[in-house]
């Protein structure tokens, strides 16, 4: 027999929803005292909540029969939307888990090239491994990416930053130091570089907008020294693989000069000058500091470097 009946509002502020847990409990055991025991609750203590959660519904909610307590028309409805309803507030309450082998979606980063070269392959290969549903995107650069961060277009963002908003958590990878590169059968580079030689060269210089002092002239300048730049580009990738068919050098950081240096005919030669490290770090939001796929994320970027 199915009845219908009309619903009306309900001040929840009125209902001790804790007495929803008693009747789940008595729909399973079909005994006050073996639900009482289930919810940690003494016999007389259980009997006292069912008088009032039999208040509260309005209804005896269960009877003795002759196998033991008995649902109710009114218990046998409830007893599936209860037991629906509890299952739900658990799972609200529960701490979010996060199983990669069967996650989907996409992991924003933003990052330049510099950065992007030297993660994407250690990163892509956990991913293939261990989360192959789950893609990668690198989002395209915005100045500091900051503000991709900000706005929500990217999860995470390497890079080097300075003052971030209080809403950030930052997380350092690697110091890394400055090398140059050049081609492999230089003529002017065989016995190594001194400074007055390295000044003289021609070189590329790499930075984001293109425009500027990199952190080499910066150096320089604090000796009363400048160098003869060639060529302004925005990639590093762009600038080796000039490097590796002309006469100019390159001052780049060394874990990505290794990394290109497997793939190009480039030499790596030891710079002549004292250069501020590189500290390239990680940011993300706050709303998804404690997110489990986006801490896991982070900490295979975590891994990747510490493996290069």
């Amino acid at each position: 027999m199915k009845v219908i009946v009309n619903m009306h509002q309900v001040d929840l502020s009125t209902v001790d929803l804790n007495l929803l847990k008693l009747f789940e409990a008595l729909a399973r055991e079909r005994s006050v005292t073996q639900a009482g025991l289930r919810l940690g609750l003494s016999q007389p203590a259980a009997s006292r909540a069912l008088g009032r959660l039999r208040t509260m519904l309005g209804d005896r909610l269960v009877v003795r029969g002759k196998l033991g307590l008995e649902l109710t028309p009114r218990g046998e409805a409830l007893a599936g939307p209860v037991a629906k309803l509890l299952d739900d507030a658990r799972g609200i309450v529960s701490p979010a888990v996060f199983d990669p082998a069967s996650a989907t979606g996409r992991i924003t980063i933003a990052a330049h090239d510099h950065l992007s070269l030297i993660v994407l392959a250690g990163l892509m290969a956990r991913f293939e491994r261990d989360a192959p549903a789950l893609s990668l995107h690198i989002a395209q650069p915005a100045g500091d990416n900051v503000r991709l961060i900000e706005q929500g277009s990217a999860d995470l963002a390497l890079g080097i930053f300075e003052t971030l908003p209080g809403s950030f958590h930052r997380r350092g990878l690697y110091v890394d130091s400055f090398v140059c590169v050049a081609r492999v059968d230089h003529p002017a580079v065989a016995g190594g570089l001194g400074l007055e030689r390295y000044v003289g060269m021609r070189h590329i210089a790499v930075t984001i907008s293109g425009m500027g002092e990199s952190a080499v002239d910066v150096a320089l300048s604090t000796l009363g020294l400048t160098r003869h730049v060639a060529l302004r580009v925005p990639h590093f990738l762009a600038g080796a693989m000039l490097v590796a068919d002309s006469d100019m050098i390159l001052t780049l950081p060394s874990r990505l000069a290794r990394l290109l240096a497997k793939r190009l005919p480039l030499v790596l030669l030891e710079l002549p000058l004292e250069v501020a490290p590189l500290s390239p770090a990680m940011i993300w939001h706050e709303r998804f500091h404690r997110d489990p796929a986006h801490a896991w994320a982070r900490q295979q970027l975590v891994d990747v470097v510490s493996g290069i």
